[in-house]
């Protein structure tokens, strides 16, 4: 997917957020410091990964700005309330730096805090997949927990086969 319109990039990753924040609505406020096992990110931490990682790393680099991650510990949140509007106020400044960009920015060079040089656009499309990385792991500790979550595309995958008309094909 090569991007060429900011405006394109926001309305797909406005959708892609969707389906993000459908699922932290769904995780219970008392699993936000769950881990599967000691020394691993909680729910809590996952999300404040995503959120941190969005506003200090990418939209800094994008911006022409070197990454300001520190990490994602309760200092930044604590508390599902206070995780959940980190991670919607990170996402807000995040994409006031996005909407700033021409076509011409999307296709000049960003540094990644590696310092390799990469396209502006490539560096947008990594953010979101790392979105995606995340969630599906979010999706893996919510059913770990025995949780119910949402289909991402409006059905399960049980619902889909049930739907499904049998073809041959031979």
């Amino acid at each position: 997917m090569e991007i060429s319109s900011v405006s394109s990039f926001l309305d797909y990753y406005a959708r892609l957020r969707e389906r993000t924040n459908k699922l932290i609505a769904a995780i219970p406020p008392q699993y936000m410091d769950w881990a599967y096992k000691a020394g691993k990110y909680t729910i809590a931490d996952m999300l404040r990964h995503i959120a941190a990682m969005e506003r200090f790393m990418f939209a800094e680099n994008i911006a022409g700005r070197p990454s300001t991650y520190k990490g994602c510990g309760k200092e930044l949140a604590d508390g599902y309330d206070a995780v959940v509007l980190f991670f919607n106020e990170m996402h807000e400044q995040s994409l006031n730096i996005f909407r700033s960009l021409s076509p011409e920015d999307l296709q000049g060079k960003c540094y990644t805090p590696a310092g390799i040089p990469i396209t502006t656009w490539k560096w947008l499309r990594a953010m979101t997949e790392h979105e995606i990385h995340h969630r599906g792991e979010l999706y893996i500790y919510l059913n770990l927990l025995g949780v119910q979550t949402p289909p991402m595309f409006g059905l399960s995958a049980e619902e889909v086969q049930e739907k499904s008309i049998a073809t041959s094909f031979k």
